[in-house]
């Protein structure tokens, strides 16, 4: 096996390290994460460091990068509200979803600039991204600084969840290959997964069982 040692990647091009440390760590989840600001510009930004952090409350994080130089707008959005969506990137929406990368000025409303379709639903300040198979609305919780690199962890809890109901099984599993939603490697590599197997839950002395990933079953 080739062998990278810590030297080697302080010693990378930066874009060259980049690509290998977020490739590493696997697989992440892509998602569009919409906002609306206090001056009523929508905003929409891709984002592949949504995390579950537990079901009870519900609740889920992503890592805002260092702030200034273009960036954060879905962060004071949300902190200026408290209210943010989460929607899962299908490949439909991937090329918009990867060119919501992109610095835009804050005055400027990805939905209108990139052509991703904006759903508004009563009751909700922020939007949905209508494309989006599965649909979560959130709160602003609480964050912690990571001192190490200067981003910050933000905390939300779910509160409203909307979906199309054939991915829904009737043990609350949701099938996220049936959803299309695809899953990032690295920066800029766009799969999308296929479920092969479900398992029971395991218990020490207990064997596993295969689950039905058949939503007929």
């Amino acid at each position: 096996m080739q062998h990278i040692s810590h030297k080697d990647i302080e010693n990378y091009d930066r874009f060259y390290r980049g690509n290998l440390i977020n490739s590493v760590t696997g697989f992440k989840s892509a998602n569009l994460l919409a906002t609306r600001s206090i001056d009523d510009i929508d905003n929409v930004a891709i984002f592949s460091s949504v995390t579950h952090l537990g079901s009870n409350p519900a609740m889920f994080s992503f890592v805002q990068r260092p702030l200034g130089h273009g960036v954060g707008h879905t962060y004071q959005n949300l902190k200026a509200t408290g209210k943010i969506t989460l929607n899962h990137v299908n490949m439909n929406l991937v090329d918009r979803s990867h060119q919501s990368s992109a610095k835009y000025d804050e005055q400027v409303s990805e939905f209108n600039e990139l052509g991703i379709e904006l759903l508004r639903r009563n009751d909700f300040i922020a939007p949905f991204v209508n494309e989006a198979t599965i649909q979560v609305a959130a709160e602003y919780v609480n964050e912690y600084p990571i001192k190490e690199n200067n981003c910050i962890l933000v905390i939300c809890k779910i509160t409203d969840i909307f979906i199309q109901p054939n991915i829904l099984h009737q043990d609350g599993w949701l099938d996220i290959s049936k959803a299309g939603s695809v899953a990032i490697n690295g920066l800029d590599g766009y799969a999308v997964a296929k479920t092969r197997k479900r398992l029971s839950y395991a218990q020490v002395d207990k064997e596993l069982e295969e689950l039905s990933i058949d939503n007929d079953a």
